[in-house]
Formats: structure tokens, sequence, C-alpha cells
């Protein structure tokens, strides 16, 4: 299976691609999946292997995704420059420390590092699975991983998502943010609501009707991604508005909601 991210990214051929993964695992057929170089260009390339097997991983929903890198684990920083390192044997929950540990990428051994195998971590285990990074070289590893050996670093899940609700938070990237106060992400986070005008008090970005953004407070830190029902340039007019002020505002009124609350997913 040769794929892009706009294979991922778009709804149907999404749906499509996980029909066929389910019809092949029912025969009783490994998939070989690679990303498709003869047609990606910038715009739509995954990039490393890394985050298209995390990709691969929500469209199957399988349990654990398992990455063979040329180090052993993930380490406290980089074991090559830093005698002194440990392995982590597991990590509960993917901290700021643990992204400073992971440091830039730059390994002998294909184009990602190890900020590329913690950005999947961070989608699988955001959806609810578990992932593995364990040395390529050790004998036997898949084998003994599944018999439950302890090997290198086990990655463990937050809360499992749907299948629906993972593509929109992981297998497309946002193409713009919203900004919101204190009370709408309580509504958002606490009281399950949709998000609406508002309670928003930024837009950036470029996006249209149905594309992925992101929720962030107004320090910044993202909480939540969702399906937009305005595009960039309405949103920003419906800014800090009322929702009975959308027809007046644009001449029309599509939606009461900048997201519905079926569209939108929390990150953890």
């Amino acid at each position: 299976m040769l794929l892009t991210r706009d294979d991922f990214s778009n709804r149907e051929r999404y749906t499509r691609m996980n029909d066929t993964m389910r019809a092949l695992l029912h025969l009783g057929v490994i998939p070989i999946i690679n990303e498709n170089d003869t047609v990606a260009v910038d715009e739509i390339r995954v990039g490393d292997n890394d985050t298209l097997s995390a990709y691969v991983t929500n469209l199957a929903q399988a349990q654990l995704l398992v990455i063979l890198s040329d180090q052993a684990g993930f380490y406290t920083a980089d074991p090559r420059h830093d005698p002194n390192s440990e392995l982590i044997y597991t990590v509960t929950t993917i901290s700021e420390d643990i992204w400073k540990a992971a440091g830039q990428a730059g390994t002998t051994s294909g184009t990602g590092g190890m900020v590329t195998k913690l950005q999947a971590a961070d989608i699988v285990t955001g959806s609810g699975e578990m992932m593995v990074l364990a040395h390529g070289q050790e004998p036997l590893v898949v084998t003994r991983l599944l018999k439950g050996e302890l090997l290198g670093t086990l990655f463990l899940p937050n809360s499992r998502i749907s299948g629906r609700k993972r593509w929109i938070a992981y297998s497309r990237p946002p193409k713009g943010s919203l900004f919101v106060d204190n009370g709408a992400r309580d509504a958002l986070v606490q009281g399950g609501k949709s998000l609406l005008p508002a309670g928003i008090r930024r837009v950036e970005g470029d996006f249209d009707y149905s594309d992925t953004v992101s929720c962030l407070t107004e320090n910044g830190t993202e909480f939540a991604r969702g399906l937009v029902n305005y595009n960039a340039v309405e949103t920003a007019k419906l800014a800090g508005k009322h929702t009975k002020h959308i027809e007046n505002i644009l001449g029309y009124r599509d939606y009461d909601e900048i997201i519905h609350r079926d569209n939108l997913v929390l990150l953890d």
C-alpha cells in the first residue's frame, strides 16, 4: 500500500483505506506500507516512516505500534553524547521533560530521529493505544515483545477514542488556530459543549469549511482539535460575537457553532 498524507486527510479515501486494510487482515494478508514518493510533493508528504506508522496504527485501530530503531529505546538524554543517560522503560505521560530529552532529529539510519518517534508516540497514545520503541538488531525482537518480554521503552496509552475522532485529531494537520477564553475552554473540557463564536478571542491561519483547526487557551496551550463550520475570514468576523448576530454579520447563518461538539476532540 503506497500512501500520501492526502490519503489520510480526505475522509472518503481514509474510509476506503480502512476497508482495504480490514479486508487484507481478514484474509490473513500482512500489508507492506510505504509513502508513495512517485506522487508525493511537500504539500501532501508525510515525510518520515515514524509518523506514517502512527497514522496507519490509527487507521487500523491497532492496539500496539512497534518502532524499531538504532537505539535500545528512549533515554533520558542522547546516549551517543551523554554517557550518564539512562534507558526509560515506561513512559506514562509524554511530558515537557520527555520532549526535551528527545533532542533533535539526526540519527544515522533513515530520515527520522527521536523527535519523530516521540511524535508518533504522541499520536498513538493520544488515540488510546500503546507504542514500543526498541532496537531493530535485537534478535527476534517482535516475537519477544509480543510474548511480554521487557525490551525497549513502552509508551502507555491515554483514554481510547473512536476511529472518527482519531481521524479528526491526528490524521490531518490543523490548518489554523482558534484562541479561546477560559469560559469557552471550560465549556468544552468540562461541559462537553460546542465552541460558539462568543468564546473566540483570536483567529490564526487560512482554513476553509470542514478543515481541522486547533483550539488553544489564551496563553497558547493547545487542548482540542475540531472540524470548523466557517472559513478563516468568516470566523474572524464572528469572533467574540453572540450567535444571534451571525446573520447580521455574514448575511447568512449556516451554523450556530464554530465547532460542533460531535466534531471536537479533546487532547490529553
